[in-house]
């Protein structure tokens, strides 16, 4: 008992002069450490006899107790002395104009809806927004898909779960904004001339798709309106964006189910150098999906197509955003890095105008 009583004197006048986290830690491996003092006596317990260890057991168990109690109390005096200090050095007068913190930045995808939605307002377009979860009649049905077209497969598009008896068709995440442009002649009537920017979602992951992305959808109806006025509009549209005054469109005869006739649209580009150049060159990029809505979309919305055409044109913001400045891989979009938002990112509260500059 004298020796345990030692020891407890030794290492709590050790732990009581011990002058920092590195000192302190010495102290704690030379009493209870796998070599340590104390845990060298427990170690030999088994060698006592009975009586022995009913003595020096409950001992060492309590000097052992003490000493972690001890350590931990010491280690709690040494954090609080490293606070005093630190705050002594680090105290703030309030009365001073508060320092200049980091700025945050617009995403791209706003930007760019920012951009489109500044140059369609001067156009004459306003914009026309849409749930999210469509109804299949929205999304496909009024929209001239047939049942058996590929987009309204599982492995292409997102159905939601029905509860069990439920034998109404199911709702879907929209894979196009182009539900929006039913809902808006549904409710606006016509003439009409509209856009809807806004998430979609379809079942695909790589470099160029994700399942969440945007899109914008155009739409104008009127008495007279022809694929000479969409092709307008697009030429307008090309050469404010992309900020370049000689723009040249392509038309290639495609297929839609809500547009005939319907046309991509390519615009001719370089590449010379690896570098994206809008209006010159001898290449072609595709752009946007166009045409003229299908007289059964008009009659779906209940529009008379005896009386009233006009044309429909849809475009990714992503890619758009992705050719405009720059941004090599679509899923970088929706990564959450503070690096690269601030390296992307455009100036909180710049509002993109026509007469102020579109992008800055």
């Amino acid at each position: 008992m004298d020796a345990i009583d030692g020891l407890k004197d030794k290492y709590l006048t050790a732990i009581a002069a011990a002058a920092d986290e590195a000192a302190l830690e010495e102290v704690r491996l030379a009493a209870l450490g796998k070599k340590g003092e104390v845990s060298l006596l427990m170690r030999g317990l088994g060698a006592m006899t009975a009586a022995e260890r009913q003595t020096a057991g409950p001992a060492l168990n309590a000097l052992k107790d003490e000493l972690t109690e001890a350590l931990a109390q010491a280690r709690a005096r040494l954090a609080d002395a490293a606070l005093d200090v630190r705050m002594a050095g680090e105290w703030a007068d309030v009365t001073l104009p508060p320092r200049a913190l980091p700025q945050g930045t617009i995403h791209p995808v706003s930007q760019v809806m920012d951009e489109i939605t500044a140059i369609f307002a001067d156009l004459g377009f306003t914009v026309a927004e849409g749930p999210q979860i469509e109804s299949d009649w929205y999304n496909f049905d009024a929209l001239n898909i047939p049942a058996e077209h590929p987009a309204r497969q599982d492995h292409d598009t997102f159905y939601m779960a029905r509860a069990e008896g439920d034998n109404r068709p199911p709702h879907v995440l929209r894979t196009h904004t182009s539900p929006v442009q039913i809902r808006a002649l549904e409710g606006r009537g016509v003439p009409i001339r509209v856009i809807a920017p806004g998430r979609v979602y379809r079942a695909d992951y790589d470099q160029t798709h994700t399942p969440m992305f945007h899109q914008v959808e155009g739409l104008a109806i009127d008495r007279d309106i022809s694929m000479a006025n969409l092709k307008w509009v697009l030429e307008e549209f090309c050469r404010a964006f992309f900020e370049v005054d000689g723009v040249e469109l392509k038309f290639r005869a495609s297929h839609f189910p809500f547009t005939e006739p319907s046309a991509e649209v390519d615009i001719r580009c370089s590449w010379a150098g690896g570098q994206l150049k809008i209006g010159e060159g001898d290449d072609w990029l595709e752009i946007l999906g166009s045409g003229m809505v299908h007289p059964k979309v008009l009659a779906a919305a209940g529009v008379d197509s005896s009386e009233w055409q006009g044309f429909a044109f849809g475009m990714g913001i992503d890619r758009l955003a992705m050719l405009k400045y720059g941004i090599p891989d679509l899923r970088s979009f929706f990564d959450s890095d503070l690096r690269w938002l601030r390296h992307y990112g455009f100036v909180p509260l710049d509002v993109p105008t026509l007469q102020g500059g579109i992008s800055r």
